[in-house]
């Protein structure tokens, strides 16, 4: 069986290297470096007390707070324990018997397709275009397809679809009941994502579903927590699927705290877009990797020339207490790519020179 592990396992390395949390820097787990906004904190303190109680079955305040801020109604969405839980739960209503993932993606995708008990085809990407999605060639392949999975952003490659794109796709395989499942996880941290989501396309298509994920932006991967969007019928599967009491209260609360939160959006959106174009410039300059232009706050490597392979280089680097994500595990990629997550000026800098230095030692 296919490896599905991921990034962001901080309690292995500190297990194996008998270290402390605070001795790692993690680049192997994409999420948003500046941390949890204050508001969500505050708002986990003031929830502590209402742990005693079972938490709302219906989220209300939470779907509240979602369909506020990406403007859909209130009854199209499904909160989930993380973004991860909607996927599953599509998988296992429907059964799907064939399931096209464009590749290399996310690996919960085919993971959740095969518990389902359906075969996973892939629409593979390709480095020298840039890892780009084309509708055309996720169409060659969608013929007998019941579920089509797309990222975007994609993970890890950070490349984007238009949604005229995706409306391509969908206007393709209506007439096939084919439901296409969109993952606008890192969205947020797009400055402007008007032209990118499908969220206006949700009631001219019904078996379209959003998948979005609300912890990598707002840095609670810890708390679990993610949402699904779609029309009636699909909403009302998720529900009758779900475990009543599948988000717990701490999370309610940091999530109605989180979306509530405005001021922490525009600086995170403005803080990654120019931290992250920073590092990607000082990447390209080691002549021994390629790396790819990042859309939102990861970049993936092609490290081939370096001499590494990409486990290699991760256990290198773990000796320096330094984490990447090793992407030899995505189908469509190669054992020399990896992933980094943009953090902090003076974490990049760190990790630039790790690299630097392991690749000099070589």
């Amino acid at each position: 069986m296919r490896n599905f592990e991921h990034g962001g396992n901080l309690y292995a390395a500190m297990r194996e290297q008998s270290g402390q949390m605070t001795d790692f820097l993690d680049f192997s787990a994409n999420i948003n470096p500046l941390g949890i906004p204050d508001s969500v904190k505050e708002a986990l303190a003031g929830a502590l007390p209402y742990i005693i109680h079972y938490p709302d079955t219906e989220a209300t305040e939470l779907k509240m707070a979602i369909s506020r801020q990406y403007g859909v109604a209130v009854d199209h969405i499904t909160v989930g324990n993380g973004a991860v839980e909607p996927i599953y739960l599509l998988c296992h209503m429907l059964k799907p018997k064939q399931v096209l993932v464009a590749a290399p993606a996310f690996g919960e995708y085919e993971r959740a397709a095969r518990a389902g008990g359906a075969q996973v085809r892939y629409a593979y990407l390709h480095p020298e275009e840039g890892f780009g999605i084309q509708p055309e060639k996720i169409l060659q392949q969608a013929d007998s397809a019941d579920i089509i999975f797309l990222g975007n952003p994609n993970n890890p490659t950070g490349t984007l679809l238009t949604n005229s794109q995706i409306r391509v796709i969908l206007d393709r395989v209506k007439q096939q009941n084919t439901l296409v499942v969109v993952d606008e996880s890192f969205l947020d941290f797009l400055p402007d994502d008007s032209s990118y989501t499908c969220r206006s396309l949700l009631p001219l298509y019904p078996r379209l579903v959003i998948i979005h994920s609300l912890t990598k932006f707002y840095a609670i991967p810890g708390l679990r927590l993610g949402f699904a969007l779609a029309g009636p019928d699909i909403t009302a599967l998720l529900h009758t699927a779900k475990d009543p009491w599948n988000v717990n209260s701490l999370a309610q609360s940091a999530g109605v705290a989180a979306l509530g939160d405005a001021a922490y959006r525009l600086h995170s959106r403005e803080f990654v877009q120019r931290v992250k174009q920073e590092l990607y410039e000082k990447l390209t300059a080691f002549p021994e990797v390629s790396a790819f232009a990042p859309a939102v706050n990861f970049i993936l490597l092609d490290i081939k020339r370096t001499g590494f392979t990409a486990g290699q280089l991760r256990e290198r680097l773990r000796t320096e207490c330094v984490l990447i994500r090793d992407c030899s595990n995505y189908p469509g990629l190669s054992d020399t790519y990896v992933r980094v997550a943009v953090k902090r000026p003076e974490q990049n800098e760190r990790l630039l020179a790790v690299l630097r230095k392991v690749i000099d030692e070589r």
